[in-house]
């Protein structure tokens, strides 16, 4: 770095871009700083007009100062879009100086706009690194970010919320289903309580009259008394000829013939 005398009210140091021009004492607003200056290059020359660095300050459309020299400590003053300072151009002296347009702090960093030119041909394709523009960069950012996390948050709230209704409509199937169960399992059980109760599954009494047929006790299939001597019959038809077996006269009665028989043998022979 550049040795810069004590009485100056500035240094040389580092900075977010480079090296850059700082305060060491208090610079009121409309004083100078410091002056810019280097070799005087004239564009009708030929040589002097081939010259090309980012130092090159024009005065006019003939004189520019070819400010990459060392000496020229004015040349570390970094570029700003809100700058504390301005360049102060005077043609016809063929100089330039750099004036206070704020009240600069010590260890504040002094700065000035380079010009539309400038910013085009060197700032804007690498992009601008002043501290206005890294401010607005980084709220940028910061909105950025803000944005994403809030839509994030509101298809988080939309996926929960249509979790929810997917949850009440399964549970509301749920329910349905436990409800047809129950009835189910209701009309089932009405069913095995009247079928307990004495009642066949057709509502009739099952120690009563059949549907399908009489009480064999009383009378026969085709509604005339087993214990006499009549036929059975088969849906109005005739039987074969063929007898049913007849029960056996009571028993009393055919113990007494045998006795009344033996007497009367008994006369006849005395």
């Amino acid at each position: 770095m550049p040795s810069i005398p004590s009485n100056k009210p500035y240094r040389v140091g580092r900075s977010p871009t480079g090296l850059g021009l700082f305060a060491t004492k208090p610079i009121k607003k409309g004083s100078k700083i410091i002056r810019y200056f280097g070799p005087l290059l004239d564009s009708k020359k030929k040589k002097d007009d081939a010259i090309e660095n980012k130092y090159l300050f024009e005065l006019n459309d003939r004189w520019t100062i070819d400010g990459s020299v060392r000496k020229n400590i004015a040349r570390y003053i970094n570029h700003a879009c809100k700058p504390n300072a301005e360049s102060d151009v005077k043609p016809r002296k063929r100089k330039v100086f750099i004036r206070a347009i704020k009240n600069i702090e010590p260890g504040e960093e002094i700065n000035y706009d380079y010009g539309t030119d400038y910013f085009k041909a060197y700032l804007k394709p690498i992009g601008c690194k002043c501290a206005a523009c890294e401010k607005k960069r980084k709220k940028q950012r910061a909105e950025a970010r803000a944005e994403k996390a809030r839509l994030k948050a509101r298809a988080e709230r939309k996926a929960l919320k249509k979790a929810e209704k997917l949850a009440k409509e399964k549970a509301k199937e749920r329910a349905k289903l436990k409800e047809k169960a129950e009835r189910k399992s209701k009309k089932k059980l009405k069913l095995s309580s009247h079928s307990l109760n004495g009642k066949s599954l057709t509502g009739k009494s099952l120690n009563g009259k059949s549907r399908a047929r009489k009480s064999l006790n009383a009378k026969s299939l085709n509604g005339k008394h087993l214990n006499g001597n009549s036929r059975v019959r088969v849906a109005g038809k005739k039987s074969a000829g063929r007898k049913l077996p007849v029960s056996a006269p009571p028993a009393p009665a055919l113990q007494a013939q045998p006795v009344a028989i033996s007497l009367e043998a008994q006369a006849a022979a005395i």
